[in-house]
């Protein structure tokens, strides 16, 4: 399996050859094994940084994790916590995980247990996140991995705020045991038959009351335990930050793309031809930089890119790469439609001499519609388009709903459709970062779609997404 390591792609292949259905559990701990790292220290470091924890709160906070450390009760820190959220509005604070998900804890998802989760899911087993966390920690996460059941601590509201006290024991330890087994009673699952999924000691009693038990990038204490019960340990890749070394070669990239641009028009003005100068930028201004930085490509049925030209090609988004990937892919004879918000975005500035894209004012929708008529007679007229049917970067790899505008644009212009799927460009320059990490890009184009009609619009865009969701889920084809 594409990117995984050999032990999590030998797991996968038991939960495939394993019982199927419903009557199977497959149960992951969040902080440590869904996610890398800890959301309660995002959450927490949120309050600081907005100055909404007071001396006396943080004095507490300090004193309490270290007794944890030193063999107090480690559940204390989180009560602490608890407490301090009193008179707090639930809904604020839900509110407030959502954007932390989105800005941070989305690109802590481990990509290899994304797969796990997505193995047991085809196998039809009862998925749930069994966690000593709230569920304000825990169902951004969830709900991205589709996963429906959640095992959590629960805090106590009324009239809409936190009264600062919980709902029945945190779950750590032996109280997250006596959690998965009450799940179980509920929802007619075979613990024998069952899975779990954990990082700390603390799991121990959880992992024992499963027939298949996972120790995931352990602590040690748990990887010992886990040697003297028998139990597989996986290790899992961290999604990858930005190095300094990375930092350096993004910067050496987008030099590399501004002389490419440079030289591409300086060709075309030695030959006469700007259109081969521009197409010849295009080339240079995409090749040049990723080569800098380290990332190459690894492309299925490359050559249905060049089958129906020209054409309107609809790309997955995830990150600020996908573009310079595309245009890598296109090579010549094409542009994009983009909000004009960005048309002084300096990351955009030089490509747009090259490729001149059509900015849209989406606050003017005559204005608009002018812009977009103007794309389809450049369309008619040779020049492919470029286009992102979510509209915008997705925080995950889970696919955001398809505009329908690329695919007006289609039936408008009498083009095909050639769907380009990207799978992990979001692992090599997250979704808000600056530095791009080397590796290798992995695409498959899919069959060019041709006969594009108001008609039957809505299904065929329906069925295109699924494609995208069948192929990002068993890659490679």
């Amino acid at each position: 399996m594409s990117g995984l390591s050999t032990a999590v792609s030998d797991a996968i292949a038991a939960i495939e050859a394993g019982p199927q259905g419903p009557s199977v559990g497959a149960f992951f701990d969040l902080d440590g094994t869904l996610v890398a790292g800890y959301t309660a220290a995002t959450f927490y470091g949120d309050r600081l940084k907005g100055r909404d924890v007071s001396p006396a709160e943080f004095l507490r906070t300090v004193v309490t994790a270290v007794d944890g450390e030193l063999g107090g009760d480690p559940t204390r820190i989180a009560h602490v916590a608890f407490s301090a959220m009193r008179g707090e509005s639930e809904e604020a604070f839900a509110d407030l995980g959502e954007r932390l998900f989105r800005s941070k804890i989305a690109g802590t998802i481990r990509r290899e247990s994304r797969a796990l989760v997505l193995a047991h899911q085809r196998a039809g087993h009862t998925v749930a996140v069994a966690s000593a966390a709230t569920k304000y920690q825990i169902a951004p996460v969830a709900r991205d991995l589709g996963v429906e059941h959640l095992v959590c601590t629960q805090l106590v509201v009324e009239d809409g705020q936190f009264t600062g006290a919980t709902d029945g024991p945190m779950l750590w330890g032996r109280h997250k045991a006596s959690g998965v087994r009450a799940f179980a009673r509920e929802h007619a699952v075979d613990l024998a038959q069952s899975y779990g999924y954990g990082n700390g000691y603390e799991d121990v009693a959880f992992l024992s009351s499963v027939g298949h038990p996972t120790a995931l990038n352990p602590h040690r204490d748990l990887r010992a335990a886990a040697a003297r019960l028998g139990w597989p340990a996986l290790d899992l890749s961290d999604p990858v930050g930005g190095s300094l070394l990375a930092a350096g070669r993004t910067a050496v990239a987008l030099a590399g793309m501004n002389a490419g641009v440079g030289l591409g028009l300086a060709y075309g003005l030695a030959r006469g031809d700007m259109h081969e100068g521009r197409n010849a930028a295009i080339r240079l201004a995409t090749h040049l930089p990723m080569a800098l930085a380290g990332v190459s490509m690894n492309v299925l049925h490359q050559e249905r890119l060049w089958t129906h030209r020209p054409a309107i090609f609809v790309a997955n988004h995830q990150s600020s790469l996908d573009i310079p990937v595309l245009g890598r892919l296109l090579e010549r004879d094409f542009t994009i439609v983009a909000k004009k918000e960005a048309r002084w975005d300096p990351r955009a500035v030089v490509g747009s001499v090259v490729i001149d894209p059509a900015y849209i004012d989406r606050s003017d929708s005559e204005s608009a519609r002018a812009t977009l008529d103007g794309v389809v007679e450049r369309i008619r007229s040779g020049t492919s388009l470029m286009i992102f049917p979510e509209g915008t970067r997705s925080a995950t790899p889970v696919l955001g709903p398809f505009r329908k505008g690329a695919f007006h644009l289609a039936a408008q212009a009498g083009v095909p459709v050639v769907p380009v799927v990207l799978r992990n460009t979001g692992e090599l320059m997250r979704r808000s970062s600056l530095v791009l990490n080397p590796g290798v890009v992995d695409v498959c184009v899919l069959e060019p779609e041709t006969d594009w009609s108001v008609d039957d619009m809505s299904e065929r865009i329906a069925a295109l997404r699924t494609k995208f969701e069948e192929t990002l889920a068993r890659w490679p084809l």
